[in-house]
């Protein structure tokens, strides 16, 4: 208690006397007793923390920093995102389009990357887009592909199917599994491919997990997607079936000529470099059989 009451008359004990307010047109005497009251407030609560330093009184200051997660600016991009390809522009009579408005407009179709749901949406949709406007003109898809998902890629087969007009396939790079089955999908006598490209057909993959029923049931689904697909692959090539199935047991990998020699492509475009040179002798590869 001598310690609260020693404290308290520090606080109280001074005599403190008060200016009367100054008339409201005298601001720089107004802003000195704004000045002084700040002052007393100030020393007040300086006196206070002294009085409760004297009782022992601990506290622990709180920081007063926002905790709300600073937003992204408006051009800044968030960590790990890689920015959008900008697409070239091209002057036309009417104003500049990017390229890929530009090819649509030549029914030219972009089949690049992995063949998923996304892909095979855009891809139908302007598949349907071109048929609408021309049944008759027909549509050229270019394919460098390592392939995907076996049911966007019948949806997409089922479209190039399904429009009245031809559509001619174009192999550059790569057209490996599902992107292989999509070039020989196209209307034959009009499925090419450029001489560096390759062509690989092999089984569909997949896998399971979870009870052994469900195990069996995904095993039943892929054997039978894998009979689809051989069946149609054989109709696009001409072959029996037994060898389709036996070639397509392993990755099958093939230059554009023995890809025309197996029939899923017709024709292999000539190059600057192509046919003047000739490429080495593939080697064998040593399998039991």
């Amino acid at each position: 208690m001598a310690s609260l009451e020693l404290g308290l008359g520090f606080l109280f004990s001074a005599p403190v006397t008060l200016r009367p307010a100054a008339p409201p047109r005298q601001t720089a005497a107004l802003a000195t007793a704004e000045g002084s009251r700040t002052s007393l407030l100030g020393f007040s609560s300086l006196a206070t923390l002294g009085t409760l330093g004297a009782l022992g009184v601990a506290g622990r200051a709180r920081s007063t920093r926002s905790t709300v997660p600073r937003l992204a600016e408006p051009n800044e991009q968030p960590p790990g995102q890689i920015p959008p390809v900008r697409m070239p522009m091209v002057a036309t009579g009417s104003g500049a389009i990017d390229v890929m408005s530009k090819l649509l407009q030549d029914r030219i179709l972009m089949l690049n990357g992995q063949v998923n749901d996304e892909m095979a949406n855009v891809l139908v949709a302007q598949i349907l887009y071109l048929a609408n406007q021309d049944s008759e003109k027909d549509i050229t898809i270019y394919i460098n592909s390592p392939g995907g998902s076996v049911s966007a890629g019948m949806a997409i087969y089922d479209a190039m199917q399904f429009v009245p007009c031809d559509v001619s396939t174009v192999c550059y790079g790569m057209a490996a599994s599902m992107g292989a089955f999509l070039l020989g999908a196209g209307t034959k006598g009009k499925r090419r491919s450029l001489p560096n490209a390759r062509i690989m057909i092999h089984q569909p993959l997949g896998g399971a997990g979870g009870q052994a029923a469900d195990i069996e049931i995904q095993a039943k689904e892929i054997l039978f997607l894998r009979e689809i697909l051989n069946t149609y692959l054989a109709d696009f090539t001409g072959k029996p079936l037994e060898v389709v199935a036996e070639d397509c047991d392993r990755d099958y990998y093939m230059t554009p000529e023995e890809s025309k020699q197996y029939g899923i492509i017709d024709e292999v475009i000539e190059t600057k470099s192509w046919p003047r040179l000739k490429k080495p002798v593939k080697p064998e590869l040593q399998t039991a059989r």
